[in-house]
Parts: C-alpha cells; sequence; structure tokens
C-alpha cells in the first residue's frame, strides 16, 4: 500500500510563536525558551506518496527557513545540467492571505512549479504585479474546481472544496462577509488507500455540509487560530474577535471541539494557532483540555501518515 506523508512546516498562525512585536503570556515563555511553548513558523504543510517528490500546501514567510530545516525538501541533484533541483514540484494555495502567499516570493529562482489555486485566488496574484515574479513560462498557474479531483504529483488524489471563511484582509471592502462559502477560503483533501486526510487551517465556522464532509475521516488538521473569541481583546494585543477574522474558535458550546464530537474522525489536529491561544503551553488547562477531548497539537515538524 503506498502510504501518504504529511510534514507540518508551520503551525502557527499569522505572526508564528513568538510573534517578533509580542509579549503575551504565550510569546513571554517563547522568548525565554521556556520549554512548554514550542517555537513555530507559519502555516504550512509538505505532502509526498513517495518522498521524493512533494506538494507544498500554502507558501509562508518563513518558507526558506522550513525547506531548510526539513531535510526531505533539500536539493538532491542537478536538473538537465541547470545545477538546481527541488523535490517541491507543485504549490497548492488555500486562500490569499499574507501567511500563505508571501513565501512564493522566495520561490521565484526560475525554479518550475505548478500553482494551483482556485481562480478567485489566482486573480489576487494576478493584481498585485509583486508576483510576477514568478516568471510565465517557469510557473504554471492552474486553477481549480471545487469538488474536482486532480493530481498535482503522481498518484495523489486531491480536491479542493469550499469552507466558510472571508477574503484576505487586505482584499477586504465595507461590504465584507464573514462566513461566505465560496472561491476565496477552501479547505484540502487529501485521498488515500487508508482514507482521507483533511486540511483546513483557516474556517469561520460548521456547517451541515462541512459536518458531513468531515464525518468519518482518517484525520483532520483544523483551524485552531484561538481558545476563545475575544482572546485578542482580552490579552491587549488586538482589537478584532476571532469570528471578525474569520476563525471559528476552539472552546465553547460553538466552537470547534463541540462541533467534533459527532464527527467520528480519527486524527483530530489544531494548526493554524496564534501566539496568544493558551493550548501552546503544554502544562496549562486548554492544553489539557483539547487533549482530553481527543485533540492534538500541531508542532512544525510533525508528521502524518495514511
Amino acid at each position: 500500500m503506498t502510504r501518504l506523508r504529511l510534514l507540518v512546516l508551520g503551525a502557527g498562525a499569522g505572526g508564528g510563536v513568538p510573534q517578533w512585536n509580542c509579549r503575551c503570556r504565550v510569546c513571554t515563555l517563547a522568548w525565554a525558551n521556556d520549554g512548554r511553548v514550542r517555537h513555530r513558523t507559519q502555516s504550512s504543510i509538505a505532502v509526498s506518496l513517495n518522498g521524493e517528490e512533494w506538494l507544498l500546501v500554502n507558501a509562508a514567510p518563513e518558507v526558506l527557513a522550513q525547506i531548510k530545516t526539513n531535510p526531505q525538501l533539500h536539493p538532491r541533484h542537478q536538473d538537465g545540467g541547470t545545477g538546481r533541483h527541488s523535490p517541491i514540484s507543485s504549490v497548492l494555495l488555500t486562500n490569499g492571505d499574507i501567511d500563505h502567499v508571501a513565501g512564493l516570493l522566495s520561490l521565484r529562482e526560475s525554479q518550475p512549479f505548478d500553482l494551483y489555486a482556485t481562480e478567485e485566488i489566482h486573480s489576487i496574484l494576478r493584481a498585485n504585479r509583486v508576483f510576477d515574479v514568478l516568471a510565465e513560462g517557469v510557473v504554471e498557474r492552474r486553477a481549480l474546481g471545487l469538488d474536482t479531483p486532480f493530481q498535482p504529483l503522481a498518484g495523489l488524489e486531491v480536491r479542493v472544496f469550499p469552507v466558510p471563511g472571508k477574503t484576505a484582509l487586505y482584499m477586504e471592502t465595507p461590504d465584507l462577509e464573514i462566513g461566505a462559502i465560496g472561491q476565496a477560503t477552501v479547505g484540502v483533501e487529501f485521498l488515500s488507500e487508508a482514507g482521507s486526510i483533511y486540511y483546513i487551517p483557516g474556517c469561520a465556522g460548521m456547517n451541515d455540509a462541512l459536518a458531513q464532509r468531515l464525518t468519518g475521516a482518517a484525520a483532520v488538521l483544523f483551524d485552531g487560530t484561538l481558545w476563545q473569541d475575544d482572546e485578542m481583546i482580552t490579552a491587549g494585543v488586538g482589537k478584532k474577535t476571532g469570528h471578525r477574522m474569520g476563525h471559528l474558535s476552539i472552546s465553547g458550546p460553538d466552537g470547534s471541539m463541540a462541533a467534533f464530537e459527532a464527527l467520528d474522525v480519527g486524527r483530530k489536529i489544531f494548526v493554524h494557532i496564534n501566539n496568544t491561544n493558551p493550548v501552546l503551553i503544554e502544562d496549562s488547562q486548554e492544553r489539557r483540555a483539547v487533549e482530553a477531548a481527543g485533540w492534538e497539537v500541531a508542532y512544525d515538524g510533525m508528521e502524518v501518515r495514511l
């Protein structure tokens, strides 16, 4: 049986852990290198079937550091006398957020790869000419249809699907809709012989369609940005709620832990975790609560295999 390998390159939300300008409770421990808080880079994963070719899902600003930290992604030989090579043969974007697209600018060194995204996400990149450094004829931009299977790597079947979300912060307009369903925010399903793994780093809510889709999944890596909706306000580091930012909080009767209780998911893993989230402190009350509910908290270098 061919086994699917999913490598967590970055488990943090925008800003990572610790965030460069933050002295919240979690970041204070992280700056002190307290063993209870692991450092985390911004949200990204890599997926492979053979360990030789990899699909990068989201390109974090720290993508170069993530590549250097993970030997699986190091160049191994010279392609056609060019002196260059990368195991990363394709990149997939789940939205247009800065923490998911900024790393594309570091992948501009005339290295061929396929760039997969919905048409709406591609339109965001086209609207900003800085992304033209991904030269036409080197990077092939491929538009995806929702719920339409495709193979970014030989034998790896993938599909993207809409989840409740919002447009990227820098694209917001006065008529912004939180929880919108469309092409702006998508989840990803990786189909394997042993079942499906889902990656959903951003999600504003659990609706019936998403609950039905995830029921019985072998593994789900899900948006764990905040423990509670007013977390950043309470911590004194922001003025927006999690809902306003397009994220479903972990705790409470309407949170993700409660939403997953009846879904019969094999492994449940929180990703895209904000620096203020107390579940990042390994002996915290909140960490014990998520683990008691059967959840894991992702960290950089974590690997999931099916």
